[in-house]
């Protein structure tokens, strides 16, 4: 008796989160547009003239070699004959 109780259960809760599903969706479906439509939106506010150039240089790395990395030594190989 106590599987079928389980298997009852577990069909009731799907039904019941499909229900509150069905009712929940088009509030999500419309703030997520709404979301979509602000940030659209704001991206064409902060579009530029054509002709403007800008250049956002994001490369902060410095040049720095590792100390486990060595120095570099450049050698010539000789051929004994």
């Amino acid at each position: 008796m106590g599987f079928l109780r389980t298997i009852f259960i577990i069909v009731l809760i799907y039904y019941i989160l499909k229900f509150i599903g069905r009712l929940l969706a088009p509030f999500a479906i419309k703030k997520i547009s709404e979301r979509m439509n602000q940030n659209f939106h704001q991206r064409e506010e902060n579009t530029k003239p054509e002709g403007e150039v800008t250049v956002n240089n994001q490369n902060n790395k410095k040049n720095v070699i590792d100390d486990d990395e060595g120095e570099y030594i450049s050698y010539e190989e000789i051929k004994d004959e």
